[in-house]
């Protein structure tokens, strides 16, 4: 009788009289007290999800009003530590987190910003800074790509297009990591509330994910920087965010995992190795990029005046001030009445038209080797087009006499040339 009693005291106790099994199965995952949350309770309800799909609403509805409207942060801790762990246990596209990224959005449950208040201990703002930071990191989770997600690590193929698509869900994948690296390093609890035992085992499941969180990182950067070259300049701009981030990043992660190794927060073995990423890494990261923006701007604007100059007319000298021109006034007048005609047209100047080397008239039937001696022989200092206007004049008709070989003189125009004399001496 006083044992059925007890029984019934519980059960009205944690309200789990007329519930599901459900329903009970998370009250009694989450119950008051400091033992920690035991495994088996995770895969029962991971079973019932599998068997029934429709449950999933059922399990969100429990789990939305078990921590919505508790006052103890152990019931609160729990609660966070069995959605961690279902989130962890099922696979990306899986209908849970489906169906808990709809309820946030219908408010629901509201993981970030979180709303839980503690009465029950003496250190309840304590207690209250690290349950709301571990509900931002789970809800930054939701939106972030699976941990567990292996599709991340297939082989790139060879060719640019699926290199650059593989490069572009990178850039917009690392962000997310780097958030969900800063949500966990606000997760370090205060010195007053390290020594629970609840504390310290949600904090073993928070820094363990962070592992994964890093080597994925790790990876997928190097994939970036490999390809930094090849990527256009925005990308490159998003890329060199990123790894400033990281080198500042990296320093506080180190420092945040010696504090953990510290307080004895898993083993030293599975800490991985920190990269981390001198100055003047980043320092020539940026000059690079410098050097790709001033190409750029000196390509566009080459591009946009060569444009500019096929399209407008070219300016008038009377644009240019008279004052800016060297030399007197007069000169400075001249250069202002002067103008500048564009045409596409052959001009005619007046002067007679400079003539041919060789003249033919039409029934001249000469061939190609007399042409072509007369072309080599013909001496281009003499006066031979003057020489046949005279025969002309004169009617001698004698077209060929200027066809003559000449014979080449060096010294013919050296005015300082004087032919040699033979003198006698006595």
């Amino acid at each position: 009788m006083q044992r059925r009693l007890k029984q019934a005291f519980a059960c009205i106790s944690d309200g789990s009289a007329g519930r599901t099994d459900l329903d009970r199965l998370v009250i009694k995952a989450t119950s008051p007290d400091d033992v920690p949350m035991s495994e088996r309770y995770v895969h029962e309800i991971l079973q019932i999800f599998s068997m029934s799909p429709l449950s999933i609403r059922a399990f969100s509805l429990s789990f939305t009003g078990r921590f919505g409207k508790t006052r103890y942060w152990r019931v609160a801790l729990k609660c966070l530590l069995l959605l961690h762990r279902l989130l962890r246990s099922l696979p990306e596209n899986s209908q849970f987190r489906s169906e808990l990224i709809w309820m946030r959005s219908t408010g629901l449950i509201s993981l970030f910003p979180c709303h839980f208040r503690d009465t029950s201990s003496s250190s309840s703002e304590d207690y209250n800074l690290f349950i709301r930071a571990y509900a931002q990191l789970i809800d930054e989770a939701l939106d972030c790509y699976s941990l567990n997600n292996k599709s991340q690590y297939e082989e790139l193929s060879d060719s640019y297009s699926s290199r650059m698509k593989e490069v572009g869900r990178s850039l917009e994948f690392l962000p997310q990591i780097q958030s969900l690296i800063d949500r966990v390093m606000d997760c370090r609890p205060t010195v007053s509330i390290t020594r629970s035992f609840l504390v310290r085992s949600a904090m073993k499941h928070i820094i363990r994910d962070s592992f994964v969180s890093y080597t994925m990182f790790r990876e997928q950067i190097v994939l970036v920087l490999d390809n930094l070259i090849q990527m256009p300049y925005q990308n490159c701009t998003l890329a060199f965010g990123i790894y400033k981030k990281a080198a500042l990043q990296a320093s506080q992660l180190e420092e945040f995992y010696d504090w953990c190794k510290g307080k004895g927060l898993c083993g030293s073995y599975e800490y991985p190795h920190i990269d981390r990423i001198p100055r003047i890494q980043v320092q020539a990261l940026e000059t690079f990029l410098g050097g790709m923006w001033q190409l750029t701007e000196s390509s566009t604007s080459s591009s946009s005046s060569l444009s500019s100059s096929t399209s407008t007319t070219p300016p008038s000298p009377s644009l240019i001030p008279s004052s800016s021109l060297p030399g007197d006034e007069n000169d400075r007048q001249t250069i202002d009445s002067m103008t500048v005609v564009g045409t596409t047209q052959w001009e005619k100047f007046d002067g007679e038209e400079t003539k041919q080397l060789i003249t033919l008239e039409d029934e001249e039937n000469v061939n190609w080797e007399t042409l072509l001696e007369s072309s080599v022989c013909i001496d281009p200092y003499s006066s031979w087009y003057d020489q046949q206007r005279v025969n002309k004049a004169d009617g001698h008709d004698e077209k060929m006499d200027g066809w003559k070989v000449q014979i080449y003189n060096p010294n013919q125009f050296n005015p300082f040339y004087q032919p040699s004399c033979n003198f006698t001496c006595r």
